[in-house]
Formats: structure tokens, C-alpha cells, sequence
């Protein structure tokens, strides 16, 4: 199959979702010639900020192959994943991203995904959500107690 091929299907997804009353969001999961995922964004039908179209696709693919690393695997997506989908994209080991719709055409229809990307490279000290480190003294506990255990399954 072709990344138009797969594009398409995508953005049939993101279109049918908003017809159910969703955003305008589709995601598919695939390696080779095979879904192994399909996600819509479902963040005012779970009521989940998180449910974006890649991260149902993403939680979706973890899930059907029982492993939280999706190597070999590419993420299509009908529009240019928000700083979010990203993060998840990368923590999955996904080894490709192939996406419809930019950033810029996300905010013409309301959608402030350029604004996220704008927050992020500015100073914290500016960014409209306060984050705050506060040392309490015990704050390397959870590292020692993971960097010491034989049996854990590093990521």
C-alpha cells in the first residue's frame, strides 16, 4: 500500500468521526500492507484530553500486539500530530510518522496545535501553565528503587 492510500483512509476515519459528533482526527497504525490500528480523536466523547486520533491508535496498537513498543511500525495520520501525539509517537519507538493536514490548516479550522509548539519553545517562565519543581528531599526514591531492581523491564 501507498502512504496516499493509507492517508486516505485516515482522513475517511477523521470525516466519518465528525459526522458522529468527534474531531476531526483519524489515525491508523500500520506495518507493510497491515492495519494493525485504528484511532479517532475522542476527546469530547471520553471526555479525555489525551484521546487524540494517534494516541487511540497508538494505545490500540500496544494493546492488539501486547507490547508497548511499536518498532517497524509507521503512524498515519490525517493531520500533522499535535506536541502530544509526538511524545507518544516517540516514547512508542514508532519509526515513522506520515501525516494529510498541517499545523496551519489544524488552526484555520480552530484548532490551536501551533500555539502548543509556540509554548513549548519559549522560556517556561512565560508559558501560560505554571511548572514548578519543588525538591522535597526524597525526590530520587522512585529512580533508586527502579536502577535497582534486576527484574524490570526497561523502556
Amino acid at each position: 500500500m501507498t502512504a496516499e492510500h493509507w492517508l486516505s483512509e485516515a482522513i475517511d476515519l477523521a470525516t466519518t468521526n465528525v459526522a458522529r459528533g468527534g474531531g476531526p482526527f483519524g489515525a491508523l497504525v500500520v506495518r507493510g500492507d497491515e492495519v494493525i490500528a485504528r484511532g479517532v480523536n475522542r476527546v469530547t466523547a471520553d471526555l479525555d484530553p489525551t484521546a487524540h486520533a494517534e494516541v487511540v491508535a497508538i494505545r490500540t496498537a500496544c494493546q492488539t500486539l501486547g507490547d508497548f513498543r511499536l518498532h517497524g511500525l509507521t503512524l498515519v495520520s490525517s493531520c500533522e500530530p499535535c506536541p502530544l501525539c509526538l511524545s507518544a509517537a516517540l516514547w512508542s519507538r514508532l519509526d515513522r510518522v506520515i501525516y494529510a493536514a498541517d499545523r496551519e490548516d489544524a488552526a484555520k479550522a480552530g484548532f490551536a496545535d501551533s500555539e502548543f509548539y509556540d509554548v513549548l519553545a519559549r522560556p517556561r517562565d512565560t508559558w501560560p501553565l505554571k511548572v514548578d519543581q519543588v525538591r522535597p528531599g526524597t525526590e530520587s526514591a522512585p529512580f533508586t528503587a527502579w536502577t535497582t531492581r534486576p527484574d524490570r523491564t526497561d523502556y
